[in-house]
Order: C-alpha cells, then sequence, then structure tokens
C-alpha cells in the first residue's frame, strides 16, 4: 500500500528537522507557503504538522504559528533513582523535576500556588483525613516548565499536621525540594508506589500543556509513605505521551532472598 502524501511530507519535514534545517525553537514555514513550493495540498499540509506536533516534534503557538519543540526526543523520567537524595539534590536542584530538566542543558521553571484545603476523595483516603473536613492537608499545585515550555503539571498533597507551618509552605522548599524537607521533619520517604494511567486531558490540561486535547498524557500517581508506613505524601502529575519516558528498574528474586535454590 502506497505511502499516503501527508504521511511522506511529515517523513520530510521530520529528517529535515532532525538536520538542523530547522533548529528547536524556530518556526516552520507556513501552510500557504509550503503549498506554493508545491509540497502538497492545503490539507495535506495540515495533516503533516498534525503528525509532527503528535510526534511531539513541533508545538503549536498562538500568532506565531508551528514551532519546532525546544525539546526533541523525551525527558526521561527514572522512577527507580530520581527521588534518591544524590540525584534530587544534584548541584543544588530543588527536587528530581529540576534535577532531569537541567541534565538537558535547560532551565526547570515551576509556578507555585500553595494552599490549605481538602483534597479529593481518593487523595483524603490515601492521606487519612476527612473529605469533608476543611483545610486538613497542605497543597503545592505546580506548573513545571522546560525554559519556556510547559512540560508537567503536579499537584502534591502533605497532611497538615506534618506540613503546616514549615518550610513546605514556602514557594522554594530548598535544595532536594519537599522530599528533603521531609526527611528533615521526621518523616523521611521510605517506599513509593506510582500508579500510571493513560487518559485523554482535560481542556484545562490541554491549554496548560498546549498539547490537542486529542493528545493522550499520563497521569501518575505518586504515593509516598513513612518507615512506619504512613502516607506523606500524594501527588498527582499529568505529562503529554510525547515528551516524556517512563521508566523503572527493581531487582527480581536476589541470589540472598529467602528460599533461593543456589
Amino acid at each position: 500500500m502506497a505511502t499516503p502524501r501527508w504521511k511522506q511530507l511529515a517523513d520530510e519535514l521530520a529528517n529535515e528537522i532532525a538536520e538542523g534545517a530547522y533548529p528547536p525553537g524556530t518556526k516552520l514555514p507556513k501552510i500557504t507557503e509550503l503549498v506554493a513550493a508545491g509540497r502538497g495540498s492545503r490539507t495535506t499540509v495540515q495533516r503533516a504538522y498534525s503528525d509532527l506536533t503528535e510526534r511531539g516534534l513541533t508545538i503549536g503557538v498562538q500568532k506565531l504559528g508551528t514551532i519546532v519543540s525546544p525539546i526533541l526526543g523525551k525527558i526521561h523520567r527514572d522512577g527507580t533513582g530520581r527521588y534518591m537524595r544524590v540525584a534530587r539534590e544534584q548541584n543544588g536542584a530543588r527536587g528530581a523535576f529540576a534535577a532531569e530538566i537541567e541534565r538537558l542543558g535547560m532551565a526547570p521553571v515551576s509556578k507555585t500556588d500553595i494552599s490549605r484545603g481538602s483534597p479529593p476523595a481518593r487523595i483524603a483516603e490515601l492521606l487519612d483525613v476527612d473529605p469533608s473536613a476543611p483545610d486538613t492537608v497542605l497543597i503545592r499545585a505546580r506548573v513545571m516548565s522546560a525554559g519556556e515550555i510547559v512540560v508537567q503539571l503536579a499537584t502534591s498533597y502533605f497532611p497538615g499536621s506534618i506540613a503546616f507551618g514549615t518550610q513546605l509552605e514556602q514557594q522554594d522548599t530548598g535544595a532536594g525540594g519537599s522530599k528533603s524537607r521531609l526527611e528533615e521533619l521526621g518523616h523521611g520517604q521510605r517506599t513509593i508506589t506510582e500508579t500510571i494511567d493513560v487518559r485523554s486531558p482535560s481542556p484545562a490540561e490541554a491549554n496548560a500543556l498546549a498539547i490537542p486535547v486529542e493528545r493522550q498524557v499520563y497521569e501518575i500517581t505518586h504515593v509516598a509513605r513513612s518507615g512506619e508506613g504512613r502516607v506523606v505524601e500524594a501527588c498527582v502529575h499529568v505529562v503529554s505521551t510525547t515528551l516524556w519516558t517512563l521508566s523503572y528498574t527493581w531487582p527480581i528474586d536476589p541470589p540472598d532472598a529467602p528460599g533461593d535454590p543456589a
């Protein structure tokens, strides 16, 4: 079966981006310009541009047009090592996200709305607080960017009995972020559970992430427990599937495990 012309054009443009004809952050030609150059009909070019956006190679910017993404490739989220102190405090980083973005050579930016409030029912159950009671948790709702590109929405919930009146209520939580502050408060996180769902974004999420509503997102529900088993943080991350790669590593049947046949 012959490859559709729009797909051929998308592949051609992707190769041109990879070869540096259109560097990160620059504009692609207007649709009318490619049509005039004989590279396809208006519908063909529109579908090709949509495909490039789906691949994460371009973004649509209102009044500017189609821009080559400043982030070519994907942000690697290593769920195994990202929360270790050495990773989250690397070069004075303010947590795991900042360290990941700095490793890309980009500037991490986080706009944080801090409030006291009541969490959603499923979060209240995890934190063992009454969902109908006022001001039971500290909420840190973040819009997180790599340079000027919003790449993650993350909302953390902490039990008020732990977090109220601490540095967790400040904009800058210091080197290592909230996890290092919890450690200092005697509530160090010892185990983490992450549940990953793939879903469509809400209109508000799509607008914030500057992605089409048709694009899928990862919703990562992060639950951190202290050594006593208490949930001391629950966080919901929302990221575009085309911008992020998620990886996890864990041992299977280590040699010294009970019952090992060796």
